[in-house]
């Protein structure tokens, strides 16, 4: 905290200095559940397409525009928020995109075709990438530095976790109501949400800081952020220091501006190659499995394992990064990715072995790719922060688009297995490279703000 005549306060600085708050654990909350819900509804298409295959009469293939709308969507989706929130605030893009991915949903259980169903999946696919970025976002800037990465991962695992829960309500729903009842599931659940984020969730106080809003209203969520009085505070104020380029321009242009320019495409590069993994080996490991002589029971079985331990993965991530380099945490972890991805391809004959390592890659792969915008959260400034997470989520949807698409390619080129998983180890050591320029480039910039504020002390002391 800072004092002069003004009484001024760090905002910022003010939320790192206190415990976190049972109003922080209520945000976390609802941050979590927006993720979960985000994850239950971008996963529906795939629970509903076997019902929707024998209901319409269609071929698995004639699914293919409906399953892969709604990754354009939320790419897309990621985009255009990301900017908005900027200019227009974290909380209002927010909950907007929340309804908006709601009635979507809602109104996709009339689908009657699978041109109709592509349209409506890509529709709301807009606002399920909008919400993410926003929810990650706003929890980041209202959590203490010390924690912020252990508390972002703990928002991400919800979209594992959401996506993993729909399938066992579609497994009781489906047979019961119908394939509309998960879309109708997924669109009345974040709309029963929305009067509470609407009265309880707060602005960003480093958003509200930064664009000047008025002293009452950042005093207020303050207040309720650290449960203490701040009625003597006059101003507030971010200890973010601001260059030319950052004072000026739109948010796009600063996150690609010469300062962050070699950050942000280092994000993009370890987000699109992460995915890219991810959605390879989840869209096509069954038929992969299935092909080097496993029975489907088991290729399934053992295709789920891979992102069941991701929710492991991202909490321990976040918990290292909040002690060590963030980014030479993660490029550890994905030089472990590339190592298991390799050794699950050398194990195929050994099934319990086969299925552990599979465990354990998931593990690294799924924690690293969730542990990204913990990363990223502290990079950018307040006034360019949403852009830059949701760009790097955005452009990372592209990966794994690419990855859906290669899997196919590989599986045409009849490449056994082990092989594919040999090939794969290629991105996730191209992710680790990119990482570990990334953390170069931040510890340097942390050594010289060190050297700075030394030079600053010194210069006061004389």
């Amino acid at each position: 905290m800072q004092q002069d005549d003004k009484k001024t306060v760090d905002a910022q600085a003010l939320i790192d200095s206190q415990p976190f708050s049972r109003y922080q654990y209520l945000i976390l909350f609802f941050c979590f559940s927006i993720l979960a819900l985000d994850g239950m509804d971008t996963a529906a298409i795939g629970y509903v397409a076997p019902a929707l295959v024998a209901e319409w009469g269609i071929e698995r293939a004639a699914l293919a525009p409906a399953l892969s709308a709604a990754l354009f969507g939320l790419a897309f989706g990621a985009m255009v928020a990301g900017p908005s929130a900027d200019r227009f605030g974290r909380k209002p893009v927010l909950v907007v995109s929340t309804a908006f991915f709601g009635v979507l949903s809602l109104l996709t259980a009339y689908a009657y075709d699978v041109a109709s169903l592509a349209l409506l999946r890509f529709l709301t696919g807009l606002g399920l990438g909008a919400a993410m970025p926003n929810a990650v976002t706003l929890m980041a800037e209202l959590a203490p530095a010390n924690r912020r990465s252990f508390v972002i991962n703990t928002v991400y695992v919800g979209f594992p976790l959401g996506a993993a829960a729909g399938g066992f309500v579609s497994a009781w729903l489906i047979p019961h109501f119908g394939w509309q009842s998960i879309f109708v599931l997924g669109g009345v659940l974040p709309l029963a949400l929305l009067p509470f984020l609407v009265r309880s969730l707060p602005e960003s106080v480093s958003y509200m800081t930064s664009k000047g809003h008025p002293v009452d209203k950042v005093r207020r969520v303050l207040e309720r952020v650290c449960g203490r009085d701040l009625g003597d505070v006059e101003r507030f104020e971010l200890g973010e220091r601001q260059s030319p380029v950052q004072a000026g321009g739109s948010a796009l242009g600063l996150i690609l501006s010469r300062p962050f320019l070699l950050s942000t495409l280092m994000l993009w590069t370890t987000y699109f190659m992460g995915l890219l993994i991810f959605y390879l080996l989840t869209s096509w490991m069954p038929l992969m499995m299935k092909d080097a002589g496993f029975s489907i029971e088991k290729a399934a079985l053992l295709t789920a394992i891979f992102p069941l331990g991701g929710g492991i993965g991202t909490l321990v991530s976040g918990l290292l990064m909040d002690r060590f380099n963030p980014g030479r945490v993660l490029s550890f972890v994905y030089v472990l990715a590339a190592v298991l991805l390799v050794a699950v391809g050398q194990t195929m004959d050994k099934v319990f072995v086969f299925a552990g390592l599979i465990f354990l890659a998931g593990i690294m792969v799924t924690g690293a790719q969730a542990s990204l915008p913990a990363l990223a959260a502290p990079i950018y400034p307040t006034r360019g922060r949403a852009t830059g997470m949701a760009w790097m989520l955005g452009v990372g949807r592209f990966g794994g688009i690419a990855g859906a698409l290669l899997g196919g390619v590989l599986l045409g080129m009849q490449l056994p297995f082990g092989q594919i998983l040999v090939l794969l180890a290629i991105p996730a050591v191209v992710a680790m490279l990119a990482l570990w320029v990334l953390s170069s480039r931040t510890a340097c910039k942390d050594d010289a703000a060190r050297a700075e504020s030394r030079a600053l002390t010194g210069v006061a002391g004389d």
